[in-house]
């Protein structure tokens, strides 16, 4: 392994405590008592509680006075968001809940900072991997410590990762009109910490996101775009953190396969 920053170091040792003390041995053995759901189609459990409070404890020291967005705060009070429009640690606690309550990889901790609206730093970790994807902007990717550069899948047609579970039935029509002609369509891992990498590692080609919260796209999007892929609104512009009610986000191996994705998109129907 390449020697880890400072910051990047800390980090990872903050969320791979967290993972050994609480995330690791509940996996596949969490009781029914230890799962709520939020809503239809999102569970919370224990241990993302017990990270995020770990974790905004251990922010919290790290950076007296920066304020902390943790999903599960959020969630229990939306005035919490508007953080998101200063300087902000992000965290999702345990990011593939739905794949965890399962028993099931992938599921991974995201934290990122951000300020002014944008993140400037991120931290993707898989604890079953023990693999940190981090970046700061302006000054590239990396995986645990290595710079990388983002590189397609190579395959003719690219590979696109697409999830129907949040979309209407006229919007999977329109993907099944528009993209599955021209792509090889796999389905997401349901875990934000594990698409991004997939995107610049070459397993992936490009991704839609149609729900786009900080905490769980924040540090991907800064991650992919500094390994030299794109990641960025259906409009073009970039992701911002306090806009995450906005629809619309995708994320691709290189530009070029944005521009083709996103272009199909927008296309009026024949």
């Amino acid at each position: 392994m390449s020697e880890l920053g400072a910051l990047d170091a800390e980090l990872r040792d903050m969320m791979c405590f967290a993972a050994q003390r609480s995330m690791l041995p509940r996996f596949q053995q969490l009781a029914s008592h230890e799962v709520e759901m939020k809503s239809e189609d999102d569970p919370v459990t224990v241990v993302d509680r017990e990270v995020e409070e770990f974790l905004t404890e251990g922010l919290s020291k790290l950076a007296p006075g920066v304020a902390v967005v943790g999903e599960e705060a959020a969630h229990a009070d939306d005035k919490v968001l508007e953080h998101l429009s200063g300087q902000c640690w992000i965290i999702d606690p345990l990011d593939g809940t739905a794949n965890f309550t399962e028993g099931k990889e992938p599921f991974g901790i995201i934290i990122a900072l951000a300020d002014a609206g944008k993140a400037v730093a991120g931290w993707l970790y898989d604890p079953i991997r023990d693999r940190l994807c981090h970046a700061k902007s302006g000054e590239g990717a990396f995986v645990d410590g290595e710079k990388i550069i983002a590189k397609t899948t190579g395959g003719t047609p690219p590979v696109a990762a697409i999830s129907k579970i949040f979309l209407t039935e006229e919007q999977r029509a329109q993907v099944d009109a528009k993209l599955a002609p021209h792509y090889a369509l796999v389905d997401i891992p349901r875990c934000a910490a594990e698409q991004y990498p997939r995107l610049a590692l070459g397993e992936n080609d490009v991704s839609s996101f149609k729900r786009t919260y900080a905490w769980d796209h924040a540090a991907g999007v800064l991650w992919l775009n500094e390994a030299g892929g794109k990641a960025a609104r259906l409009d073009g512009s970039e992701y911002r953190v306090d806009e995450q009610d906005k629809p619309g986000l995708v994320g691709a191996s290189s530009p070029a396969i944005w521009d083709e994705f996103v272009g199909r998109v927008l296309a009026s129907p024949d």
